[in-house]
């Protein structure tokens, strides 16, 4: 093993596309610095955007956003969001733009999955802004879950890898989660042993 440096190896992660209204008007950015911060109710998820960005303005404002997961068959326009200023293009226009409980948090009908988010908290960093945001609603296309289970491979979202600087798609299932290592947790006696 070689060090290479405070290097964040985290990625692939999913795109997303990040609903806001600003000056009154629906603008989407692609953003791939999503994080989940807690697993149970409520439920607590988080963004990561640069201060020059159009939205953020309109997340202080309203005090919502959405996150939409894109397909990877939406890549061509979430990376034309990502690459554009809501500033002096209209990138709501692309879309079918729907909304849910809250009045100001734009969703994409051609997203498989939408998220509206009521602001929580802000993390101030020097040219960064972390925005907390606790779920209100989910909203999926029915092709992508089965009784409220989102079955990813049916979702295909698009994975975002900043090292290669391109876009992945997801591949084949691998194994279950809190299933693959019952062998070895079978086997922990003999591993503890030494045997």
């Amino acid at each position: 093993m070689q060090p290479i440096g405070p290097v964040n190896a985290l990625y692939p992660m999913p795109t997303t596309l990040v609903g806001t209204m600003v000056k009154g008007k629906p603008n989407f950015l692609a953003v791939a610095h999503v994080g989940i911060l807690n697993h149970g109710h409520p439920q607590y998820l988080s963004i990561g955007l640069h201060k020059s960005h159009y939205s953020n303005a309109g997340i202080h404002a309203n005090r919502t956003f959405s996150i939409c997961l894109p397909s990877a068959n939406l890549m061509v326009e979430t990376d034309y969001c990502g690459i554009m200023t809501g500033k002096k293009t209209d990138k709501a226009a692309l879309f079918d733009v729907f909304y849910g409980e809250l009045e100001t948090a734009p969703m994409i009908r051609e997203c498989p999955l939408n998220m509206e988010m009521k602001l929580h908290d802000v993390l101030a960093f020097e040219a960064h802004e972390i925005f907390v945001g606790e779920l209100v609603q989910t909203y999926a296309a029915d092709d992508v879950h089965r009784n409220g289970v989102v079955d990813i491979q049916r979702l295909q979202p698009l994975l975002f890898d900043m090292a290669s600087k391109k876009y992945w798609a997801l591949g084949e299932t691998l194994g279950a989660c809190w299933g693959a290592g019952k062998a070895l947790k079978r086997k922990g006696a003999n591993i503890e042993s030494g045997t």
